[in-house]
């Protein structure tokens, strides 16, 4: 299937567009963007002008910052294509519950990925909590903002989320794990002076069985990057590292290698976006976004000293 991909950012140089070239369902046959291309690919400056151009293109794939991408959806919609959303879905929970009842009117496809899911061990780690009893879960996740999104203001804007933006791929592990859903209880916000967004964030949930669910987020970390869960047991440990891609069980590391073939976060988002498209299905999962909408809504605000990068 042909496939048109908007906004030619670091996201979608390093991850979207290896993930189509490497897929046998994919053509990469146009892409949308103000300023990046794709070598030997069709490239449009204007979204409206592509879905006029190129009636062939039954999908559109949006890397763009979420406060922009309701519009850019919605028009694709409109003109009977199919979505896949990059992560997090929007900007707000109303827009995206929209985008899903459009989507459904229009007979069409949508998928809100979650590309933290597909890490290699995550099915696994589900697998293994799901006869468990569970005492306690902690999320522990801590990178450096300069590396991994340098020079993009968006992420400190309204919309943006801050530190939220990585942190909603540890959400979206747990929400996909645990048996039980979780709630949020109350939740600590430090927002840089110069800044409308959170760089640190320190959450606690409700577990309907009263287990302690809390989560650390902290866009300052230099050195080693953190992305670990430690789901602590009655049956022993589980700990989830590298951002899923490592399990130990009781400090014993599975070494065992997944079954999946495709080997890749994105591959497999891209292979079930083919299975929805094909089968006219809707994936719109939005509970890690709950989580990050009620930790704003919920959070106690610190101001901490500004952020430069």
């Amino acid at each position: 299937m042909k496939i048109a991909l908007v906004g030619i950012g670091k996201i979608a140089v390093d991850q979207h567009v290896p993930a189509i070239a490497a897929s046998d369902d994919w053509e990469l046959a146009a892409t949308v963007s103000r300023h990046g291309s794709v070598e030997g690919v069709e490239a449009f400056d204007d979204f409206d002008a592509m879905l006029a151009a190129r009636s062939d293109i039954r999908v559109v794939s949006l890397c763009l910052p979420p406060v922009p991408r309701f519009e850019y959806a919605a028009k694709a919609i409109r003109a009977g294509r199919h979505v896949m959303l990059e992560k997090p879905p929007g900007a707000t929970l109303a827009e995206c519950h929209m985008l899903e009842r459009m989507a459904h009117a229009h007979g069409v496809s949508i998928y809100a990925t979650w590309h933290s899911r597909e890490a290699d061990k995550v099915s696994a780690a589900k697998k293994w909590l799901s006869d468990k009893t569970l005492n306690s879960l902690h999320v522990t996740w801590k990178e450096d903002v300069r590396r991994w999104h340098p020079g993009q203001e968006w992420v400190w804007e309204p919309g943006g989320m801050g530190v939220f933006d990585p942190g909603i791929n540890a959400l979206s592990i747990v929400t996909e794990i645990l048996p039980d859903d979780v709630h949020l209880k109350s939740a600590y916000l430090d927002i840089p002076s110069n800044k409308q967004t959170p760089i640190g964030a320190a959450l606690e949930f409700v577990h309907p069985t009263g287990a302690a669910v809390t989560a650390d987020f902290d866009w300052r970390q230099t050195g080693d990057q953190i992305w670990m869960i430690e789901a602590v047991t009655e049956q022993g440990t589980l700990t989830l590292t590298d951002g899923g891609a490592r399990i130990l069980i009781d400090g014993i590391e599975d070494a065992v290698q997944s079954e999946n073939p495709l080997h890749g976060e994105y591959p497999n988002l891209y292979a079930k976006m083919a299975r929805l498209v094909t089968n006219g299905g809707v994936d719109m999962d939005l509970r890690p976004m709950v989580h990050v909408s009620d930790a704003l809504a919920l959070g106690r605000r610190t101001a901490v000293e500004p952020f430069y990068e």
